[in-house]
């Protein structure tokens, strides 16, 4: 039975990295951009929170925020044009906004 149980969760493991469900973006995840919204006052790199999840994960809804707390924005992104930050290997840093 044990056995049975541990190449079931290898499946089940296999699976889920081949679907990609091992990087998924969930709600209220921390979010990095990977393109320049000049629109927006957005640069790569910036990061959002997600507040919204549409069709499962085809797109978001991700607020920015100042480093007051006060909203920038609140923009609908396609999953292409966000990343999750969750680097080790990341600082973040402020800048000001144009």
């Amino acid at each position: 039975m044990f056995w049975m149980e541990l190449q079931l969760q290898g499946l089940l493991q296999l699976t889920l990295k081949k679907l990609n469900f091992d990087s998924m973006i969930n709600e209220l995840d921390t979010i990095a951009l990977k393109v320049d919204l000049p629109e927006h006052h957005l640069k790569t790199g910036d990061i959002g929170t997600v507040v919204l999840i549409y069709n499962n994960g085809e797109a978001f809804e991700v607020e920015f925020v100042a480093a007051d707390g006060n909203t920038v924005t609140l923009k609908t992104l396609k999953a292409d044009m966000i990343r999750p930050a969750i680097g080790s290997k990341e600082i973040l840093h402020l800048r000001e906004i144009e």
